[in-house]
């Protein structure tokens, strides 16, 4: 039942989502599609309710249950980046706006980029976090809480990962495009 109320929550949300974009620009009717846009965190705490009335009634706590806490943890670190990136863009196709900024490509821009989207994963993973060890802390028993125990290293192994592939944006950054002028650089000698 949990996996199926996370599905249902993913297609609620790009529903919500493109509902609300619809409204917004669409139909010209900006509070409207603002209020349907405000009932996704809605989706993410149906979730978690009903992930706790399952552990209250006694279903012993496993994979599904670290899966729900990763979808809520996501979520809350991803969500509002995934609905502005939308917005800018549906503002701009359908509701006459300047087209949204692109992300820098090169150099430390683009690593103070990277890095941002990053934090975004580290909230996830802390998110995540909180609600696992609540959630072992609820059943209490150490022996029925090594799964949720794991779905912990999942998302801070994630969040690592992710944090040395934005790390390498600022170590190794990308070079822009070559002068294409055919004059000689300057160089200053020191």
């Amino acid at each position: 039942m949990i996996v199926t109320l996370i599905v249902i929550c993913e297609v609620g949300f790009w529903v919500l989502l493109a509902a609300g974009l619809a409204v917004r620009y669409l139909l010209k009717m900006p509070r409207t599609g603002a209020a349907l846009l405000l009932c996704e965190p809605l989706l993410e705490v149906l979730l978690l309710v009903v992930t706790v009335i399952d552990l209250k009634n006694g279903a012993e706590p496993d994979w599904k249950h670290g899966l729900a806490a990763l979808y809520i943890g996501y979520t809350v670190g991803h969500g509002h980046r995934t609905v502005k990136w939308l917005d800018g863009h549906a503002a701009h196709r359908f509701g006459g706006a300047p087209p949204p900024r692109k992300p820098p490509r090169y150099g430390m821009a683009r690593a103070g980029h990277e890095g941002r989207i990053w934090l975004g994963t580290a909230v996830g993973a802390i998110v995540a976090t909180a609600l696992l060890q609540t959630a072992i802390w609820y059943v209490g028993d150490a022996g029925q809480t090594g799964s949720l125990r794991s779905w912990m290293y999942a998302a801070w192994r994630a969040a690592g990962i992710h944090g040395l592939i934005a790390l390498s944006y600022a170590i190794w950054p990308k070079k822009g495009p070559a002068d294409t002028s055919g004059r000689e650089p300057v160089r200053v000698e020191r």
